[in-house]
């Protein structure tokens, strides 16, 4: 079966974290909440999540996909060191990275834009370009093993393309 990690910390983009982990599920991939090593993390409305596995347990080889939802978290994932490790090393092993609105920031500091295609929420634009990427303003770009979208509206498409890929 394959294995999914949905990165989770507060102030959350409710329906980027629940939407692909629930179409994920249904496609028959296990889905696993990841954090930062707290039982529970609220998002922007107060909607509880509660993690799975923390971080600091989690291991590359263990996953084939690793989702990274919008809103504020990833502003707070970013700044610790094993979350950026963790994207990182399972980007290098060629596996799925799958990124949407404010996720971008993660992708920065996980220092795996270089030279690559992506999109995201527009007020990041300028860090994904700083940071050696390509922007493009469309619903879904597939750069290699990098999925990228822009925001709720795009879900449809964003989860469509890491499931379709993930089976590869």
């Amino acid at each position: 079966m394959k294995k999914a990690a949905v990165l989770v910390e507060d102030y959350y983009q409710v329906l980027e974290v629940w939407y692909p982990y629930l179409r994920l599920r249904e496609a028959g991939i296990e889905t696993v909440f990841i954090g930062t090593g707290k039982k529970e993390y609220k998002s922007k409305e107060g909607y509880p999540v509660r993690e799975e596995l923390s971080i600091k347990k989690a291991k590359a080889d263990d996953f084939d996909a690793v989702v990274i939802p919008g809103g504020y978290a990833p502003d707070i994932l970013r700044s610790y060191e094993e979350v950026n490790n963790f994207v990182k090393e399972v980007f290098n092993k060629g596996k799925i990275i799958a990124s949407i609105c404010h996720g971008g920031w993660v992708l920065v500091s996980a220092g795996i834009l270089k030279g690559k295609t992506v999109t995201g929420f527009f007020a990041i634009k300028d860090d994904l370009v700083n940071a050696g990427a390509k922007f493009v303003d469309k619903e879904v770009a597939v750069d290699g093993n990098l999925i990228t979208s822009r925001n709720p509206y795009d879900l449809p498409a964003f989860t469509r393309e890491i499931i379709e890929r993930i089976g590869k």
